[in-house]
């Protein structure tokens, strides 16, 4: 606790001092976070490895990739996200001037989360940075390759009275949410979602919660072969290539008729085929589960009866090597944990309707999710997705590819959570948009004060009904 409340003050001297608001300070950071990716991406691969079992290639894709280009995007804007903005004011003030002032909110604690620890821990360091305020760090410790890494290693690189990293479980986490913070950016589980919001509300801290959910995949009849082939290629891709299934933005289950579940299933097995091989669940390019803990979480699911007799493809685990080959199920029931829990695993529930367009009413039965994928080309059902669900994003015929999107938000709604971050809104996230307003002294317009009467609240009537020309017909038109 201590060793807290003393990075906290220094932390908190930092800020006071200023340092942090320059866009020189801000942006000497942005290119020290670009070095230490370039200079150190072996020995992130290697931690992510030792982390998760992560093949570069996808960690290159997920993680270095995917902090390189915020990092880059923001190095060049952030000068004009920091510059006022002009505020339209009415004629009613005229001479004044008004402007919104982009400011940093303070110090700002940051949780990362275990199954993207360099991205989901340093993107929203970016745009705090970006926004010029002193930062907390505190990875998860679910991931203590990488964990160690960033508390080893930004100190070197970045400014260290005003970034600091600290490391811990459960109970260094309890204390710093006892401290108050002028924001708390957390991903993470709707659960310990609900405990940080519970610590920010004793201090009125603002808080941005990216949490996670079911997010469907609802999958229309796609009469040409090579479309339902690719759909198919990025439904894999979505659920077993991000860290095999451990993503909060992932694929969790597939909406489709019942009519086509057959070549649904014959399609996807082939193709896992294709991508991992015979032995999928020894392929070194899925990752493995995290921990023993969530490895018999995943395997708690699959040992209800019912759901085990829902298997069509898969369910071989390695509990040594924490491997869960990929798993299709048809028709889990409805009320299993598989389908009231987020899955967060390699485990794929396939759910056959009679109509598509009963996959609006599925989704709306069910908290609202971080994503929605959908797989159509019909215009009018898209139409109806965007209009009848509710979620943090919609995505058409394609997997995951909005997260990477700088110029889209990335966030929650309801229990998937609330807040945003990914590019300018990432700086929004971590800004105070302060209004400021330029008076002049001339002209003095004296019925705004009292004593009231009649013609004053005539005056004023027209002044907001006619702004600065309902001043002028007072004058002209009106006598005390």
């Amino acid at each position: 606790m201590a060793e807290v409340e003393k990075s906290l003050a220094e932390l908190r001297q930092t800020f006071r001092s200023g340092r942090t608001r320059s866009v020189a300070w801000r942006k000497t950071q942005l290119r020290a976070l670009l070095d230490l990716i370039r200079d150190k991406e072996d020995l992130i691969f290697e931690a992510l490895h030792q982390d998760l079992g992560k093949h570069p290639v996808e960690a290159y894709r997920d993680e270095v990739g995917v902090v390189t280009k915020s990092a880059t995007y923001s190095l060049s804007n952030v000068e004009k996200w920091m510059a006022p903005k002009k505020g339209d004011l009415p004629l009613l003030f005229f001479p004044a001037k008004g402007e919104v002032l982009p400011e940093p909110l303070g110090v700002v604690l940051i949780f990362g989360s275990w199954n993207f620890p360099f991205d989901v821990t340093l993107d929203p360091l970016i745009g705090a940075i970006s926004a010029g305020n002193a930062v907390v760090l505190k990875p998860s410790e679910h991931a203590p390759a990488s964990s160690a890494f960033l508390a080893r290693t930004l100190p070197i690189y970045l400014d260290d009275s005003a970034i600091r990293v600290i490391e811990g479980g459960a109970g260094v986490s309890e204390q710093l949410l006892q401290h108050k913070w002028d924001k708390i950016f957390f991903t993470g589980s709707p659960r310990v979602g609900r405990l940080v919001m519970t610590a920010a509300a004793k201090h009125l801290t603002p808080v941005t919660l990216e949490l996670g959910g079911k997010c469907p995949v609802i999958l229309d009849s796609l009469s040409n072969p090579s479309d339902a082939k690719v759909a198919v290629k990025r439904i894999i891709g979505g659920k077993w290539g991000a860290c095999s299934g451990q993503a909060c933005v992932g694929v969790d289950y597939i909406l489709l008729e019942d009519k086509f579940k057959t070549n649904l299933i014959e399609l996807l097995k082939k193709t896992i085929k294709k991508f991992y091989g015979e032995d999928p669940i020894n392929s070194k390019s899925i990752a493995r589960i995290v921990n023993k803990q969530q490895f018999e979480r995943l395997r708690n699911l699959l040992q209800d009866p019912l759901v085990s007799a829902s298997i069509v493809h898969g369910g071989s685990l390695d509990e040594e090597k924490l491997l869960i080959e990929p798993t299709i199920l048809l028709n889990p029931p409805l009320d299993a944990d598989i389908m009231t829990e987020e899955i967060f695993g390699p485990l794929l529930p396939i759910i056959t309707l009679d109509n598509i367009k009963e996959s609006i009413d599925f989704i709306n039965s069910r908290p609202k999710p971080l994503a929605v994928y959908a797989f159509t080309k019909d215009g009018t059902f898209k139409r109806q997705i965007l209009a009848e669900t509710s979620s943090g994003s919609v995505t058409f015929n394609d997997i995951l590819v909005q997260f990477v999107c700088d110029g889209l938000p990335f966030g929650g709604v309801g229990q998937s959570g609330f807040g945003r971050y990914h590019g300018k809104y990432s700086f929004d996230t971590f800004s105070h948009e302060k209004a400021v307003m330029h008076r002049s002294f001339f002209p003095e317009i004296e019925p705004r004060y009292p004593p009231w009467n009649d013609f004053k609240l005539k005056f004023i009537r027209l002044a907001y009904n006619f702004d600065y020309l309902g001043m002028l017909l007072a004058f002209m038109g009106l006598k005390r």
